[in-house]
């Protein structure tokens, strides 16, 4: 482990703030002082007041995943189980925003950021579509446009998961979970699967991703996959992964991997300082301080 991994973490404990779910995923900070998270297998979104009890904030979510905000504030989700991407205005109703791509139907919306553009990027991976089922027949990362259009900006990534914009949004980030079927059957074997991957793409002028690249590898035997993934000020990349929380510099350099009692599946900034990190791990979520604080999401206000 880097020596500079000490400058990373201020708190070497993580406090469970709650627990009793099946699976936990999609965590969001609001700023008005509460977390969203999902527990994916009962189909709900819970919200969380810090030294609160978590609360049911949305029923019947489509086994909704990845959360985040649009510019207005408004809630974004990728609703995997019903192949849609959904925002959710302050009263509460819930409209998609991104259903169809040149008439074929996307297939399992996975992670979601905003741009400060205004404009929605996604990841949408084929692996939980029964083959029969894939209209597309390919994964991707994709953009909802200003217009309410929607573009595919990548080739086929295999299945591509957690996204996060570079400090400067000049760099998108895309944790790549496997290639295919093989690498799952690699890992029940317990082997080093090659394919857990973060890439790297520049963002265009336009908003179009341009020079994949490979930035940083996760390859290793241990549980877990690369899956959900946030960046701090300073360029650094935390990405949830084999055995815990990777977290590399902006060089794409491993400085070390944050250990939680539970294996994270995903991972948020919040707090009035944005510096504490929330962790969904299987049953529970947790939080850690950190030294530097995570970038925002964008915001017209």
């Amino acid at each position: 482990m880097a020596e500079d991994f000490d400058q990373v973490v201020e708190a070497n404990e993580p406090e469970r703030l709650a627990t009793g779910f099946e699976f936990t995923e999609g965590p969001l900070w609001n700023r008005e002082g509460y977390w969203l998270f999902g527990d994916l297998p009962n189909n709900r979104i819970h919200r969380l007041s810090p030294g609160g009890r978590p609360e049911v904030f949305r029923e019947d979510s489509g086994r909704a995943n990845g959360l985040t905000f649009d510019l207005q504030g408004r809630l974004i989700m990728c609703e995997g189980n019903n192949r849609q991407v959904t925002r959710m205005d302050n009263g509460g109703a819930v409209t998609p925003i991104a259903q169809n791509l040149g008439g074929k139907r996307i297939n399992a919306p996975n992670d979601v950021v905003g741009h400060s553009s205004g404009s929605i990027y996604f990841t949408n991976p084929t692996g939980r579509i029964p083959v029969p089922e894939q209209e597309l027949g390919f994964s991707s990362v994709m953009r909802v446009n200003l217009d309410g259009s929607l573009s595919s900006l990548t080739g086929d990534l295999g299945f591509p998961n957690g996204l996060g914009f570079s400090p400067n949004e000049e760099i998108l980030y895309v944790t790549i979970t496997r290639a295919d079927q093989a690498c799952i059957q690699e890992k029940e074997r317990g082997e080093v699967c090659e394919h857990q991957l973060i890439y790297a793409f520049d963002v265009q002028t336009d908003g179009g991703l341009a020079n994949q690249r490979v930035f940083a590898s996760l390859a290793s035997a241990e549980e877990g996959v690369p899956d959900g993934m946030k960046v701090d000020t300073e360029g650094r990349v935390y990405s949830t992964g084999p055995g815990g929380c990777w977290v590399f510099n902006s060089d794409g350099s491993h400085l070390g991997t944050i250990k939680l009692p539970e294996l994270p599946a995903n991972c948020a900034w919040g707090g009035p300082d944005h510096k504490t990190m929330l962790f969904t791990a299987r049953t529970s979520v947790y939080t850690m301080r950190m030294k530097t604080s995570g970038t925002r999401i964008p915001s017209a206000s």
